[in-house]
């Protein structure tokens, strides 16, 4: 169906109907004949449009009013505007807004802090001229505290008196408590921290740090407010600091001590099943080594020693039974010395877990991040700065290809006798795995840093590595940063790992750092 179509029937309805021909009537048959033609014509759709710009309220009498053309709209809201008292809404609504400024006023001064600083927050929105999207986002803030507010807590009150959850200072008068000082109560907290912190205060392995603890433990029990003190804050934190590295290095001395009483007690023990005629004598010995082990020895592992003693002392009352029977039972014998034989891989495997890498002779690993935690607490605790140094040996996948890893290996050892005679007493270095080494200057900054690894590398340089006749172009490049530039030690190191990538990216042989 065309226009002219939809016009034609427009004209004819309006005589059907016995309308004048006037612009209002020919609008509202044309877009009558329009719609029953499914024909979509912008100028009939504006009454739809208005009608969705009006809130609910307005849509719904609109549609009560069965309202179809645009000059029953226009006259609906002149009538709605007549009707309209400009000066009562704005009476009404500066009224209850000063009504809202009042409540939040008095909830400001209500025992809940929550409340409180909500309401604070809301009277300054509206003292400063609130957005709707403001006022809506702070009626959600009150509704989630309304739905949130918790009051249990007052049932913990019920042993001292009756509680009424709508009237706080009824419930504070009903209250059975004695008359405490608020600073007896602060001073009985303190008294029962107090007790707490020297309960946990228990003799640990190594005793010599027992009197450190002790005179602490003797000064917080005589007087409990030394605790809000920030120097004995920090005198806890260096006594239990102190206590786990000396549990530490006594531990091991004690691991070192026990391996050398079983390596010898295993010792005595094969040569006395080779040589049974003589065992007796052989446990003897045995009985002697152990007891030698005193109070006064500079490891005091009693219970150790105990045990090794009662073994010795089984031993010897069994000599000749275990003689006999190791002698019949040679399989026994051999099952025997394959487990001492994985004995002997499990020893290896504990072994190259300790501090000292088994090729360079330097530290490992393992080690590095232990004392990498010491200068860190140091650092945080006397404010003692330090430098990191990487380094990494350039093209050393090539060496190995080219000459083999023996000549690998042997690189890797020259380079850390170069480390080791370039570092000072009081520098760590070690190997950090692979061809990378890691180097914790004391007591040095940046610069410091940076003119140790120069003398590296231009050692390094100049030193002609030779295996087997061939000599081997080496040179390393580095990466530095010191501790006081970042915000923690792993940030440091990281740094320090960067710059390193940066100067192997740009040509190796080189030492980047912080410009």
């Amino acid at each position: 169906m065309t226009i002219q179509t939809i016009i034609a029937k427009a004209v004819k309805r309006l005589k059907a109907e016995g309308k004048l021909l006037t612009p209002d009537f020919y609008a509202e048959a044309f877009c009558m004949e329009a719609k029953k033609a499914n024909m979509q014509i912008e100028d009939c759709q504006h009454l739809a449009k208005f009608n969705e710009m009006l809130n609910k309220d307005l849509q719904k009498d609109l549609k009560n009013y069965n309202i179809k053309t645009m000059h029953e709209f226009i006259r609906f809201l002149i009538s709605k505007l007549n009707r309209t008292n400009p000066t009562q809404c704005s009476d009404t609504l500066e009224s209850e807004t000063l009504l809202t400024k009042r409540i939040l006023q008095v909830i400001t001064v209500l025992h809940n802090k929550e409340a409180s600083e909500l309401a604070q927050k809301t009277l300054d929105l509206l003292e400063h001229g609130a957005q709707p999207e403001q006022l809506d986002q702070f009626r959600q803030r009150w509704v989630n505290f309304l739905t949130t507010y918790d009051d249990t807590f007052l049932q913990k009150l019920k042993e001292y008196g009756n509680v009424d959850t709508k009237d706080l200072q009824k419930t504070i008068e009903n209250l059975q408590l004695a008359c405490v000082s608020p600073e007896d109560v602060q001073s009985v907290n303190l008294q029962k921290i107090s007790k707490l912190l020297i309960a946990s205060f228990v003799p640990s392995i190594a005793s010599s740090v027992n009197d450190t603890i002790a005179s602490l433990s003797e000064k917080i029990q005589q007087n409990p407010a030394l605790l809000e003190s920030v120097s004995v804050a920090h005198e806890i934190r260096s006594a239990i600091s102190l206590r786990i590295a000396l549990d530490k290095e006594t531990v091991k001395e004690m691991v070192e001590s026990i391996d050398g009483v079983l390596d010898k007690l295993s010792l005595r023990l094969i040569d006395m099943i080779e040589r049974s005629d003589t065992s007796n004598t052989e446990i003897q010995k045995i009985k002697k080594e152990l007891e030698s082990y005193s109070e006064e020895s500079t490891v005091n592992f009693k219970l150790a020693h105990k045990k090794l003693f009662t073994i010795a002392v089984a031993l010897e009352e069994n000599t000749q039974l275990l003689s006999k029977d190791l002698k019949g039972h040679s399989d026994e014998v051999q099952a025997l010395s394959r487990k001492v034989h994985t004995l002997e891989k499990e020893l290896e495997a504990v072994k190259q877990e300790s501090k000292e890498d088994f090729l360079t002779k330097l530290y490992n690993k393992r080690a590095l991040d232990e004392f990498m935690n010491m200068k860190e607490g140091e650092y945080k605790r006397y404010g003692r700065n330090f430098a990191i140094v990487m380094f990494d040996i350039d093209h050393f996948k090539k060496v190995n290809d080219t000459y083999g890893h023996e000549a690998g290996d042997a690189v890797l050892s020259a380079f850390a006798k170069i480390l080791k005679k370039e570092s000072r007493t009081v520098d760590i270095i070690g190997r950090f795995g692979g061809e990378e080494f890691l180097s914790l200057l004391s007591e040095t900054d940046l610069q410091g840093g940076v003119i140790f690894a120069e003398k590296v590398r231009k050692h390094v340089e100049k030193t002609r590595f030779v295996y087997k006749g061939k000599r081997i172009k080496v040179t390393v490049s580095a990466g530095i940063s010191q501790r006081s530039d970042h915000i923690s030690l792993e940030a440091a190191v990281n740094s320090a790992d960067e710059y390193l990538y940066k100067a192997k990216k740009e040509g190796r042989n080189k030492a980047e750092y912080k410009k």
